[in-house]
């Protein structure tokens, strides 16, 4: 059945596209004072710049890199009401350069959660089902994080602020204690310095796995190391989180999400390529086919094919990346539209 919560996505997630000046400017037309920031410069090659509010403006992140914060220059000035402004930091405002931001609501102002063994420190939208979680590790494989949901997160990505470490990604449709990496072209596996447990499992709180070599928890619970988590849960009509199978053919799956996508970020998990992101501000029809990778500093380019349809999406395109026989794909996506509003009538999508 295709139903939602939420008859309007965009107050919860948005994609916003700009120019860049080379001086500062402020970045309006979000809808809403974005908690979670993730930005990438789509005319030529440059960092994928992620930022929240919790950790405020001093601070960003790199997905296609292992370091740690990065504090020489985040270039978001202020979170604003409808958008941002922002610097003239590289990567995020060089003059001319056309870039895209794609934004979270989260629960503005954090708050200490003390439903894990280790206090976290939270912003949780349960309506949107998803939180940003900020903690300091315990160097304890068996301790928890709470993560202000009250819902097991379909998707959790974690990343070591400390020190140089991969990302860890767990997911509902990984297997059993396996993982990917965000900055790497990784199958699902063990990472050797500890893991998540993944997939997620708990509605209050998620855990970790000792890793095999090496440090034994550095990439998600090194003693005194601070970590920042980026919790999804699904809401039906507003996100989904699952799998597809490849075909290696043009005429490729369909994935039924209940609602018509506005972002839809994947990976193939059970084998090494790279992630890919596809959006509806960049592709505003037909085939979806402005492809960015968020572990890699690519400019855009239109390489792969999607379509977005009105309950879901199909690839249309035979390339490895994003259809390769007998291969499992996990994805997320967020909705532009939902197949069925919350005042309609329940039905099955055809």
């Amino acid at each position: 059945m295709a139903y939602t919560a939420i008859d309007k996505p965009t107050d919860y997630f948005n994609t916003v596209l700009y120019t860049g000046n080379g001086s500062s400017q402020t970045i309006t037309g979000v809808g809403f004072q974005a908690d979670f920031i993730w930005f990438k410069e789509r005319s030529s090659a440059g960092e994928h710049k992620l930022n929240n509010s919790v950790l405020g403006t001093n601070y960003y992140l790199i997905s296609n890199s292992t370091s740690g914060d990065d504090t020489t220059g985040s270039g978001i000035q202020s979170y604003n009401s409808d958008g941002y402004a922002v610097s003239n930091a590289s990567n995020i405002n060089d003059n001319t350069e056309t870039y895209v931001t794609w934004n979270w609501l989260a629960g503005g102002s954090a708050s200490s959660n003390t439903d894990g063994d280790i206090t976290s420190s939270v912003s949780a939208n349960t309506t949107a089902g998803f939180s940003i979680v900020s903690y300091t590790g315990s160097g304890t494989a068996s301790d928890t994080v709470g993560h202000g949901l009250g819902v097991t997160p379909a998707m959790i990505i974690v990343k070591n602020r400390t020190e140089a470490t991969s990302w860890c990604v767990a997911h509902k449709s990984l297997s059993t204690d396996k993982v990917l990496r965000l900055e790497g072209t990784n199958a699902e596996g063990d990472i050797g310095d500890g893991e998540l447990d993944s997939p997620p499992n708990n509605s209050s709180t998620f855990g970790f796995n000792n890793g095999t070599t090496g440090t034994p928890l550095k990439v998600v619970n090194e003693s005194s190391d601070n970590y920042i988590a980026y919790c999804f849960a699904e809401k039906k009509g507003y996100s989904k989180f699952g799998s597809y199978t490849g075909n290696s053919n043009a005429d490729g799956p369909f994935v039924y999400t209940g609602f018509k996508p506005a972002f839809v970020l994947a990976k193939v998990s059970s084998d090494t390529n790279d992630w890919f992101m596809f959006d509806n501000k960049r592709s505003t029809f037909n085939a979806v086919d402005d492809s960015l990778f968020p572990n890699k500093t690519d400019a855009e380019s239109t390489s792969h094919v999607i379509d977005f349809l009105s309950n879901g999406f199909k690839i249309r395109d035979s390339d490895g990346t994003v259809n390769s026989t007998g291969n499992t794909y996990i994805f997320m996506a967020f909705a532009e539209a939902p197949f069925v509003s919350s005042g309609g009538i329940p039905t099955t999508a055809r």
